[in-house]
């Protein structure tokens, strides 16, 4: 080909670009890079270019002259091709492998697939699933997706300090998510850290929830399902984080689990505070602020931003209203547990 234009001067033919544009997709699966690719025609176009009809030939300076220029017109139409075609076949091969990544993380994470032949895909991804792993999900106020900011700066904290073992990093549902295993606890504790201040400029999660460790590739299902649980009851409760260990809220599922009784609870224990002059909600919230601050006054007012004069009406109210005094240890556990479970329940916006 260089030999024809060396001779007449002419541009590459559009048969000629295709199959250059194939060729560079043919490289680039076999392994060759883009920068090496190059490198081999560059080299070979030198070697060539001495004796090559055109240049070897050439009556005059100014024909020499002629032909190099429709030799590197013709070299630059060749390697924008070369190119093209090896782009393309790296971006399918991204999409292929990104299609492929996204499957194995849904069959992983909602246990869709063959144990045995999905431990043989982890592999691929750099897990190894006969040991024991936890799962780490982060929620922004924004959701999250693989191009978001925050999504790199955690990932590139990860694997600059990890690498890309025994660690899995994607999104799911608007959420961040971080599949460890649990020899690695540091990679959650880290990834918990990055989440919630990925740097300046860039929002913190609101909530980080960390589930417990469970072996095999089901225990990754299961501690994936106590994060998302971690999280709901997290924004029902609006529990102070951004750091919540599954493990450390194993007891409202416990309470929940009889809906029935939580129910029969917080009418029989609460109810009686929709009664007074503005509705049970600041008494509730009273309840909420006083467990928080251990029941130190002048902390639970500064919380509510109230005077604690205004705190002891308001304690002396639940006490009149429900017959429970806030100030006696058993009496304010039953307060406690039923507010608790006003606000799983929704209470009071959401009727009993």
């Amino acid at each position: 080909m260089l030999a024809d234009v060396s001779g007449t001067g002419r541009l590459l033919r559009r048969p000629e670009l295709d199959a250059l544009r194939e060729l560079g997709e043919r490289a680039a699966e076999a392994g060759y890079g883009l920068r090496e690719l190059i490198g081999l025609y560059l080299g070979e176009t030198r070697r060539l270019w001495g004796s090559l009809p055109g240049v070897a030939r050439a009556p005059s300076a100014a024909a020499v002259a002629r032909t190099d220029d429709a030799l590197l017109g013709a070299v630059e139409a060749a390697i924008s091709a070369l190119g093209e075609g090896h782009e393309r076949a790296q971006h399918l091969a991204v999409r292929q492998e990104e299609a492929a990544r996204r499957e194995f993380i849904d069959d992983l994470l909602y246990g869709r697939s063959d144990l045995g032949r999905l431990a043989e895909r982890a592999e691929r991804f750099g897990l190894r699933l006969a040991g024991s792993h936890a799962v780490a999900v982060a929620e922004g106020n924004e959701p999250y997706d693989d191009v978001h900011p925050v999504v790199r700066r955690v990932e590139r904290e990860l694997i600059a300090r990890f690498g890309e073992h025994d660690v899995l990093l994607t999104t799911k549902d608007g959420r961040l998510v971080c599949v460890a295993a649990s020899s690695e606890r540091v990679i959650l504790d880290a990834f918990a850290k990055h989440a919630e201040w990925p740097g300046t400029g860039h929002p913190g999660a609101r909530w980080v929830t960390i589930g417990r460790e469970h072996p095999g590739a089901g225990g990754v299902v299961l501690s994936y399902e106590e994060a998302l649980g971690a999280l709901e009851l997290a924004e029902r409760l609006e529990l102070p984080g951004p750091v919540l260990h599954a493990g450390d809220l194993l007891v409202f599922p416990v309470l929940l689990r009889d809906r029935a009784a939580m129910l029969d609870l917080v009418r029989t224990v609460l109810g009686p505070l929709t009664t007074s002059r503005g509705g049970a909600g600041p008494l509730l919230e009273t309840l909420t602020a006083c467990a928080a601050a251990g029941y130190v006054n002048a902390e639970a007012a500064r919380r509510l931003k109230i005077s604690v004069r205004t705190l002891s009406y308001r304690l002396e109210r639940i006490k009149t209203l429900t017959g429970y005094d806030p100030g006696d240890a058993l009496q304010r556990f039953t307060l406690e547990t039923a507010a608790m479970g006003a606000r799983l329940l929704g209470w009071p916006q959401e009727p009993l």
